[in-house]
């Protein structure tokens, strides 16, 4: 996706800095982002050898979860895309301390990446905790749309799985309604504690934890992509 064609595509992302980065998240920006970043002319070979599966994180916040799921699995690739200049600094960090060789970045619209990665690509994508945009003038922002969802589809493989949780009730719904009349997803909850609580091999994140000391309860949602041989 060039830039020309993203500028006429909403915005998802709000803004890319905060506060100001310490010296050491700085270095880490400088020096170790651009060993890291993804090549769009070749996403793949930049990631892993062949034999790997890939994994995508659309917005990973801190990297917490994503950091967590490389470590626990080093035989996975994992690709995280957050625009947030704090959040990638923050990942970053992670990676020094937790010296993880399987995670690159692309630090910018996870959609540039989605439109170049090759059919059948994807073994497992999350969405955690995106901004809910909660203004009626700001929900095109969201993520979680069919036209996404579609260029999602297209790049995961039979019988992925797509995570996506929220802690934000309007979101919750409108995931929920998107995903569901979705032609290449089906839901994998077959009772209530299948999306009210979060699986074992589904690492917390320090904003799941701060929306569940002011009371919130997320929603954890699993999702399959269907096959393509089927009518």
């Amino acid at each position: 996706m060039t830039d020309r064609s993203l500028e006429k595509k909403r915005i998802l992302y709000g803004r890319r800095r905060g506060h100001k980065l310490r010296a050491g998240h700085q270095q880490l920006v400088d020096v170790l982002l651009p060993h890291l970043r993804v090549d769009l002319t070749d996403p793949i070979d930049s990631v892993s050898d062949d034999e790997a599966e890939l994994w995508l994180e659309i917005g990973f916040g801190g990297g917490e979860h994503l950091a967590a799921q490389a470590q626990a699995r080093p035989d996975i690739a994992l690709i995280g895309c957050e625009p947030f200049v704090n959040g990638v600094a923050s990942l970053l960090a992670h990676i020094e301390d937790r010296g993880l060789k399987n995670i690159r970045i692309h630090d910018d619209d996870a959609r540039q990446l989605v439109e170049v990665l090759p059919e059948a690509s994807v073994s497992r994508a999350f969405l955690l905790f995106p901004d809910p945009w909660p203004k009626s003038r700001h929900a095109r922002r969201r993520f979680v749309s069919q036209e996404n969802l579609s260029a999602l589809a297209r790049v995961l493989k039979d019988g992925a799985e797509f995570r996506v949780a929220t802690d934000h009730v309007g979101y919750c719904r409108w995931a929920l309604s998107q995903l569901l009349k979705h032609p290449d997803f089906d839901w994998q909850a077959e009772r209530s504690a299948d999306w009210q609580q979060r699986p074992a091999d589904w690492p917390a994140t320090r904003y799941e934890q701060k929306a569940i000391d002011q009371g919130r309860k997320p929603a954890y949602f699993r999702f399959r992509r269907k096959s393509r041989n089927l009518p």
